[in-house]
């Protein structure tokens, strides 16, 4: 069986823009300050990621020494995300579409831009042994996620994007101990290991996801742009981290 490649970039909705950064920052410092306590849960600081980082993946991609990219860039230029937008909420939503009709609208417009409410904290694995904590975006009519599987699928038929037979799960990672140094496992696990072979890190996660359960870290932030982003953050002179963007378009 071949080796899995290799992921170098990936399709995303950066969510740190203009309107954001004040809320992501305050909420993820507040964050940050009250699981990395040792009067708290004690998680390591390195743990939380930095607010440049956050983002929604739609799709993991891999362009050994880029080839492949190009055609990645090139197909994401022509991507009209609005229409993609107006086609989706006249299938999911037919009633908006309706009320825009009769207001006298352009067929296919929209009475406001697609945005993103980031609420609640959760985790992949069991809670008890967790390794990484994300924000769910908010999408009660399904038009946030039915936008983006589009913008997906649309690179899967191009063959652009690594195979991934799951369901889209929409996410903002809010930790994950991968970017520990000198990490082991905690609670249990062990953490003999060493290089390559050392077991995950993992946190009881519990108290955590109740405590915040309820907890917004964005409110109503508009969808600006679609990226094409390079794997591994980079550190900014400020502390802040952020991917490097190949391409992007506006929506």
């Amino acid at each position: 069986m071949p080796p899995r490649p290799t992921p170098t970039h990936f399709l995303c909705i950066p969510l740190v823009t203009a309107k954001s950064r004040q809320q992501l920052s305050t909420s993820l410092s507040s964050f940050r300050a009250d699981v990395t306590s040792l009067e708290s849960f004690g998680v390591p600081d390195e743990a939380i990621r930095p607010v440049g980082t956050l983002h929604l993946t739609l799709g993991v991609m891999s362009f050994p020494k880029n080839e492949g990219l190009e055609q990645a860039v090139a197909l994401l230029k022509t991507i009209i995300p609005r229409q993609i937008l107006a086609d989706v909420t006249a299938s999911t939503l037919p009633d908006k579409q309706g009320t825009a009709k009769a207001a006298g609208e352009l067929p296919g417009s929209l009475s406001s831009p697609l945005s993103v409410t980031l609420k609640s904290l959760h985790t992949m694995q069991s809670a008890a042994k967790a390794s990484v904590l994300y924000a769910p975006p908010v999408d009660t009519d399904g038009v946030l996620t039915r936008f983006c599987e589009k913008l997906r699928s649309a690179f899967q038929e191009a063959g652009l994007m690594m195979e991934d037979t799951r369901p889209l799960l929409l996410h903002a990672t809010i930790l994950n101990t991968i970017y520990v140094k000198g990490r082991r496992n905690s609670g249990g696990g062990g953490g003999r290991g060493k290089g390559k072979n050392r077991d995950k890190l993992t946190i009881d996660a519990r108290q955590i996801l109740d405590r915040y359960d309820d907890y917004t870290w964005m409110e109503d932030v508009p969808v600006e742009k679609i990226a094409i982003c390079k794997m591994g953050a980079k550190k900014q002179e400020d502390g802040d981290e952020v991917y490097e963007v190949e391409a992007e378009i506006d929506v």
